[in-house]
């Protein structure tokens, strides 16, 4: 007799984080073709065709895809890994936040970022594309969760966040043009409303984790004499892991 509500039970219990685990997985593979796509030298845009010569299709189809092209063999290795990572993220804010309707855009900004730490990772790039697009996104996406019942942050905060590590990132940049790129300023604006969402003090993890992430990371290099102190490196997938951090500290803590 009590066999069929446990049943019931227990499959809403995991249904959120396994359609979360899902969709990460989903959202991962098919940015892939995008990755390929935008991962070139900042005086292009980004690539026409594959490297088989292949023409990309028009429209979605040219940019939504596991492989380079339509064509192509599927991406192998790098490309279950950027599948496994945001499946994890996505999972992880699932555990994290719960039902509470933020959790709309966390999952709608997962894919994108994990999408800017590959073009970074590869070409030291963080298109303008995709960074925009987000800065103006974010704010407004947040702005309507706002309205909803259930949620626990603070928009006009959010906002102020944005602005600020956006503003701390602009010094940075200004006074070191060499060690922080313009496009790690732009990033920086999304993050810092995402982080501001929850509080200034996740906001601050969340900002400090990614500069220690990049710091251990830059020493690690120089250590195995991969690299030397003027070396540059890819700060964007540092910037958007301690976000991710925070992000997640900060949903649960708000529970």
């Amino acid at each position: 007799m009590t066999v069929r509500p446990v049943c019931r039970s227990v499959s809403r219990v995991y249904a959120l984080p396994t359609s979360c685990l899902l969709w990460g997985a989903l959202t991962g593979l098919l940015v892939l073709r995008a990755a390929y796509r935008l991962s070139v030298e900042p005086a292009q845009p980004w690539r026409l065709t594959c490297q088989e010569g292949h023409v990309f299709a028009p429209g979605p189809r040219g940019w939504v895809g596991m492989t380079p092209c339509g064509t192509c063999a599927p991406a192998g290795r790098p490309g279950w890994a950027a599948a496994v990572a945001t499946a994890l993220c996505c999972v992880g804010l699932a555990e994290a936040v719960g039902t509470r309707p933020e959790l709309a855009v966390w999952l709608l900004l997962t894919p994108p970022l994990v999408l800017l730490a590959l073009v970074d990772a590869r070409v030291h790039r963080l298109p303008d594309r995709l960074t925009l697009p987000l800065a103006a996104g974010v704010p407004v996406l947040l702005g309507l969760v706002a309205l909803l019942p259930g949620s626990t942050g603070s928009w006009p905060r959010a906002l102020v966040g944005g602005l600020t590590l956006g503003g701390v990132y602009a010094v940075l940049f200004l006074i070191n043009p060499n060690g922080m790129g313009l496009g790690d300023v732009k990033l920086a604006v999304p993050l810092g409303v995402a982080l501001g969402w929850y509080g200034w003090d996740v906001l601050f993890l969340g900002a400090f984790a990614g500069f220690v992430l990049g710091a251990v990371y830059g020493i690690g290099l120089v250590l195995l004499r991969r690299a030397n102190r003027k070396s540059a490196i890819p700060f964007g997938p540092f910037m958007i892991a301690g976000a991710m951090a925070g992000l997640l500290l900060g949903a649960a803590a708000a529970a």
